[in-house]
């Protein structure tokens, strides 16, 4: 079983930034593309980007492009999340996740099999 934890989250002021890690244990992360979701009360899940197992892909939403990297270390078996720039609308609980292995994984949140707990980010401007 997979263990993911999320970890980086606070309250900040509109531009600044913040990185996100997402560390995993029982399995190995490099089997695994990562996907990261954001959540605000009474919402749906919503993509934010994802990233294939080695690191050299990623794709992301519209509404971050250009503002959110993601990246990965697979020797630590983290996955990150930058998000520069951060808007108030960015403000949400931050989720990641794992899709089945040798999958990279979409936007539909049921496409994920392991998920975090969650860390909040809030941008107060």
């Amino acid at each position: 079983q997979v263990h993911l934890v999320e970890s980086g989250g606070g309250l900040v002021q509109a531009g600044s930034s913040l990185r996100l890690s997402c560390a995993a244990s029982g399995r190995t992360v490099s089997t695994y593309a990562m996907g990261w979701f954001r959540q605000d009360p009474g919402k749906e899940r919503q993509f934010v980007g994802h990233i294939n197992r080695s690191g050299g892909y990623a794709y992301y939403a519209d509404s971050v492009r250009g503002r959110f990297t993601i990246s990965r270390d697979n020797a630590k078996n983290t996955v990150y999340l930058q998000m520069n720039s951060l808007k108030p609308e960015d403000t949400a609980v931050y989720y990641c996740a794992l899709p089945p292995p040798l999958v990279l994984g979409g936007a539909n949140p049921q496409e994920y099999q392991h998920w975090g707990q969650g860390t909040q980010v809030t941008v107060s401007s």
